[in-house]
């Protein structure tokens, strides 16, 4: 379980500390609704989430399946709607590399993941999950 302190800063920021490790990472309203745009917003991690889960969860796959990926990179892009202001699509163009004795159905393992990591599961199906992986 998740532990996680938050406190307010003021001008729309906010402290956020988890518990466990104790790494702070601050959040901050974006420019186009009031903020200064200094930090993630709120609705940035969530995108971002995404991206690190099919990540994270590919690294997990190939540590069961005792292979490596050797190269990881990508690029979020979060779309959102302004009536009522949500996020309606995010985009994970992800970049990926492993090494040759990885198997077709290995591969296969690893793109089955972008539609069934955790966050992926856990966002609310009105939003377009764009998810673009690439071998390199």
């Amino acid at each position: 379980m998740g532990k996680f302190i938050t406190s307010y800063l003021g001008e729309l920021r906010c402290s956020n500390i988890h518990e466990q490790s104790g790494t702070e990472i601050f959040t901050d309203a974006p420019t186009d609704n009031q903020g200064k745009g200094s930090a993630f917003s709120p609705t940035d991690l969530c995108a971002l989430s995404l991206t690190t889960c099919i990540i994270t969860t590919m690294g997990i796959y190939a540590n069961l399946k005792g292979f490596v990926i050797s190269e990881v990179h990508a690029q979020t892009t979060k779309i959102m709607q302004s009536n009522p202001r949500k996020i309606s699509k995010i985009i994970s163009d992800i970049k990926i590399k492993v090494d040759d004795t990885v198997t077709e159905r290995q591969r296969e393992g690893l793109l089955r993941i972008a539609k069934t990591c955790p966050v992926s599961k856990s966002l609310h199906p009105d939003i377009e999950q764009d998810i673009q992986i690439n071998w390199i």
